[in-house]
């Protein structure tokens, strides 16, 4: 796979191809000529987040999309795994997400989910890849009998809202509990309060007055400082945070402490193993997980497969190995037999009914996984070489492991979607573990750094 995808689609920021009006009309062409329909126009619908750029690069993508014959459905303001649930249910070709995620306002980018609602393999991507950079643009169109339709389906949002709430029982209530959410003035904005309300819940908002600029900013799941504040205040049961597309969730306890997805993983999969409902007993995470999470589950006798940093990476290793339940420390959540895609509202469900089944409050239920101190430092580089041909990195990261055994971890590795390399050190006490992530970043900024 090229430059153009990271892992968690088309980059806005990093790299050599930004997220332009020209970029987007490319992938809105290569999508539609990779999914053509058989015997009838591809179909793709297109849906977005709150950003300032969202409605341009949507006029752009349509173009694309509807110069080689292919129809677009515009779902509008909608969270990912709301694309992602629409695609197989209107029997479309493909769906397309407009957002930079848990990004600023000013990065954008293109998240793609094939008919089915997976996000793309690598052979997809880079078939895709190959007609966005490599196709010379008076070829794209020349076998396009006929400009695609576009169409506004003001149903879509409804649709999804009934998906989740098909999500609990009907007779599933909230009634007890003060849930604040921050939805980061992102996508769940429209639809997360209305969703908790229903419940009947006592519910207060947080972050929902998008103005094209404010997404994520100082909010969200990147931010929980506000939301901590609120829940303290107000003595609520607990904190939901939403990143700006809302397929990720970080929980706050009533007590203030942030949760982290490691953490939301544990207390599910003790949930569903409790209930009989853990597919093969395993859970599927990826090698950013905390070593801690790995303690839980033998503890719990639950099996546990690791993969590389990536929720479809994640959702490939379920699929292959029948797990139901995998995610990601950053807070992307799996529940595969209830969707192909992170979720966050449907995370939070889960959580709580877990809180519920237990009947216990979100403070006594995390410690079913005590976290290894970690130590994360993102360094911002010019470029991003193969860590094993810096010499002095790869010699510092291996003296690095000697030192620390089997009491933790060294985890170096690029960011997909921004000009990062993450270090990540797990380790015995939290002065060493910074001790040592420290002196790998000077390595890097020194070799590689800005």
């Amino acid at each position: 796979m090229g430059n153009l995808f990271g892992t968690d689609g088309i980059r806005g920021k990093a790299g050599e191809y930004p997220m332009t009006e020209e970029m987007a009309v490319r992938v809105g062409r290569a999508v539609a000529m990779t999914f053509k329909g058989i015997g009838k126009p591809a179909t793709i619908i297109v849906g977005r987040d709150t950003r300032l750029s969202g409605l341009m690069l949507e006029s752009a993508l349509v173009s694309g999309i509807s110069s080689v014959g292919a129809d677009a459905g515009l779902a509008g303001v909608i969270p990912t795994p709301g694309v992602a649930f629409l695609a197989p249910r209107l029997k479309a070709d493909a769906g397309i997400v407009i957002s930079a995620s848990h990004n600023p306002y000013y990065d954008n980018g293109i998240k793609i989910f094939d008919g089915s609602g997976y996000k793309l393999s690598d052979e997809t991507e880079s078939q895709i890849e190959a007609l966005v950079i490599d196709t010379p643009p008076a070829n794209r169109s020349q076998s396009a009998p006929q400009t695609g339709r576009v169409s506004i389906d003001n149903k879509m949002t409804k649709s999804y809202i009934a998906f989740l709430n098909s999500i609990l029982s009907s007779d599933t209530s909230f009634k007890r509990l003060k849930i604040i959410l921050d939805c980061a003035n992102g996508a769940t904005c429209l639809i997360a309060p209305e969703l908790f309300s229903k419940r009947d819940a006592q519910v207060e908002a947080l972050a929902i007055e998008p103005d094209g600029k404010n997404i994520n900013d100082g909010c969200g799941s990147e931010h929980p400082e506000g939301l901590i504040e609120r829940v303290l205040e107000t003595k609520a049961d607990i904190g939901l945070a939403f990143d700006g597309d809302g397929d990720r969730l970080v929980a706050v306890d009533e007590k203030g402490a942030v949760l982290s997805g490691d953490q939301i993983l544990a207390i599910c999969a003790k949930d569903l193993k409790k209930k009989g409902k853990l597919k093969n007993n395993l859970v599927v995470s990826t090698v950013m997980s905390n070593m801690g999470l790995g303690a839980a589950l033998r503890n719990m006798e639950i099996r546990h497969e690791t993969t590389k940093v990536g929720d479809r990476y994640v959702m490939e290793k379920m699929i292959a190995s029948g797990a139901i339940l995998g995610g990601e420390d950053s807070g992307h959540m799996i529940f595969a037999d209830d969707h192909t895609s992170g979720d966050g509202i449907l995370t939070a469900f889960k959580l709580i009914e877990a809180m519920q089944s237990a009947n216990q409050n979100l403070s006594a239920l995390r410690k079913v996984m005590t976290i290894y101190p970690q130590v994360m430092i993102n360094v911002e580089v010019q470029s991003k070489p193969d860590i094993n041909t810096i010499p002095a990195l790869a010699g510092a990261i291996k003296s690095v492991e000697s030192e620390l055994g089997d009491r933790g971890r060294v985890l170096v590795r690029y960011s997909g979607t921004q000009p990062l390399c993450r270090v990540m050190v797990e380790g015995p006490s939290a002065t060493e573990t910074q001790r040592y992530c420290k002196q790998l970043a000077d390595i890097i900024k020194v070799n590689i750094g800005v």
